[in-house]
Protein backbone atom coordinates (compact mmCIF):
# COMPACT_ATOMS: atom_id res chain seq x y z
CA UNK A 1 0.00 0.00 0.00
CA UNK A 2 1.18 3.25 -0.91
CA UNK A 3 -0.10 6.42 0.95
CA UNK A 4 0.20 10.13 -0.68
CA UNK A 5 -0.55 12.76 1.69
CA UNK A 6 -1.17 16.71 0.71
CA UNK A 7 -2.68 19.56 1.73
CA UNK A 8 -0.60 21.14 4.57
CA UNK A 9 0.35 25.00 4.54
CA UNK A 10 1.06 28.00 5.95
CA UNK A 11 -2.37 29.30 7.97
CA UNK A 12 -3.35 31.84 10.23
CA UNK A 13 -4.60 31.12 13.45
CA UNK A 14 -8.43 30.50 12.94
CA UNK A 15 -8.11 29.27 9.26
CA UNK A 16 -8.75 26.09 7.78
CA UNK A 17 -7.19 23.57 6.01
CA UNK A 18 -7.76 20.00 4.41
CA UNK A 19 -5.44 17.46 3.87
CA UNK A 20 -5.89 14.11 2.15
CA UNK A 21 -4.19 11.36 1.93
CA UNK A 22 -4.08 8.79 -1.01
CA UNK A 23 -4.00 4.97 -1.04
CA UNK A 24 -2.84 2.69 -3.38
CA UNK A 25 -2.53 -0.66 -3.98
CA UNK A 26 -3.56 -3.55 -1.93
CA UNK A 27 -6.50 -1.01 -0.18
CA UNK A 28 -8.70 -3.95 0.34
CA UNK A 29 -6.74 -4.77 3.33
CA UNK A 30 -7.19 -1.49 4.59
CA UNK A 31 -9.73 -1.66 8.02
CA UNK A 32 -8.80 2.21 9.22
CA UNK A 33 -6.99 5.28 8.37
CA UNK A 34 -5.86 7.39 10.52
CA UNK A 35 -3.51 10.63 10.54
CA UNK A 36 -1.07 11.43 13.49
CA UNK A 37 1.30 14.48 13.66
CA UNK A 38 4.46 15.21 15.03
CA UNK A 39 5.51 19.04 16.74
CA UNK A 40 9.18 19.57 16.63
CA UNK A 41 10.57 18.00 19.65
CA UNK A 42 7.67 16.22 20.39
CA UNK A 43 6.53 12.37 19.87
CA UNK A 44 3.85 11.38 17.10
CA UNK A 45 0.07 11.79 18.68
CA UNK A 46 -2.57 10.40 17.38
CA UNK A 47 -5.22 12.80 15.56
CA UNK A 48 -7.89 11.14 14.04
CA UNK A 49 -9.28 7.59 12.88
CA UNK A 50 -11.94 6.66 10.06
CA UNK A 51 -12.66 2.97 9.47
CA UNK A 52 -12.47 2.28 6.32
CA UNK A 53 -15.96 0.77 5.41
CA UNK A 54 -18.25 1.78 8.58
CA UNK A 55 -17.01 5.60 8.47
CA UNK A 56 -17.14 5.16 12.62
CA UNK A 57 -14.16 7.98 13.73
CA UNK A 58 -12.18 8.71 16.56
CA UNK A 59 -10.73 11.87 17.70
CA UNK A 60 -8.12 12.82 20.18
CA UNK A 61 -9.93 15.50 22.61
CA UNK A 62 -7.72 18.57 21.41
CA UNK A 63 -8.90 18.62 17.96
CA UNK A 64 -12.87 17.20 18.58
CA UNK A 65 -15.40 19.78 17.36
CA UNK A 66 -12.84 21.48 14.83
CA UNK A 67 -11.48 18.48 12.77
CA UNK A 68 -13.40 16.35 10.73
CA UNK A 69 -12.02 13.17 9.16
CA UNK A 70 -14.04 12.23 6.06
CA UNK A 71 -13.34 9.15 2.86
CA UNK A 72 -14.16 8.61 -0.67
CA UNK A 73 -13.96 5.21 -1.18
CA UNK A 74 -14.86 5.50 -4.52
CA UNK A 75 -11.09 7.61 -4.88
CA UNK A 76 -9.15 5.51 -1.82
CA UNK A 77 -9.09 8.57 -0.28
CA UNK A 78 -9.79 10.18 3.40
CA UNK A 79 -9.95 13.34 3.95
CA UNK A 80 -8.90 15.93 7.09
CA UNK A 81 -10.93 18.82 7.45
CA UNK A 82 -8.93 21.20 10.25
CA UNK A 83 -11.36 24.02 11.45
CA UNK A 84 -10.50 27.20 13.99
CA UNK A 85 -6.99 26.06 13.81
CA UNK A 86 -4.55 26.96 16.13
CA UNK A 87 -0.30 27.26 16.70
CA UNK A 88 -0.34 24.25 19.12
CA UNK A 89 -1.63 22.45 15.82
CA UNK A 90 1.32 23.28 13.94
CA UNK A 91 3.46 20.03 12.90
CA UNK A 92 3.98 17.41 10.39
CA UNK A 93 1.00 15.37 9.67
CA UNK A 94 1.14 11.57 8.43
CA UNK A 95 -1.85 9.15 7.56
CA UNK A 96 -1.10 5.74 8.04
CA UNK A 97 -2.99 2.21 7.14
CA UNK A 98 -3.78 0.06 9.63
CA UNK A 99 -4.61 -3.97 8.76
CA UNK A 100 -6.12 -5.54 11.26
CA UNK A 101 -6.51 -2.57 13.82
CA UNK A 102 -8.27 -2.76 16.55
CA UNK A 103 -10.21 0.41 18.56
CA UNK A 104 -8.18 -0.27 21.42
CA UNK A 105 -5.01 0.15 19.83
CA UNK A 106 -5.64 2.98 17.66
CA UNK A 107 -3.88 5.40 18.72
CA UNK A 108 -0.65 3.39 18.83
CA UNK A 109 1.47 4.37 16.03
CA UNK A 110 3.18 0.38 16.09
CA UNK A 111 0.11 -0.50 14.93
CA UNK A 112 -0.19 0.61 11.65
CA UNK A 113 1.35 -1.06 8.96
CA UNK A 114 2.06 1.72 6.50
CA UNK A 115 2.63 5.59 6.47
CA UNK A 116 2.87 8.52 3.65
CA UNK A 117 5.23 10.75 3.51
CA UNK A 118 3.91 13.27 5.99
CA UNK A 119 2.60 17.04 5.11
CA UNK A 120 3.86 20.31 7.34
CA UNK A 121 0.97 21.92 8.90
CA UNK A 122 1.79 25.23 10.13
CA UNK A 123 -0.27 27.50 12.00
CA UNK A 124 0.71 31.32 12.84
CA UNK A 125 -0.30 33.18 15.59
Amino acid sequence: VQLQASGGGLVQAGGSLRLACAASGGTSNIRAMTWFRQAPGKEREFVAAIWWRTDNTYYTDSVKGRFTATRDNAKNTVYLQMNSLKPEDTAVYYCAAGFSLILSSVREPTSYNYWGQGTLVTVSS
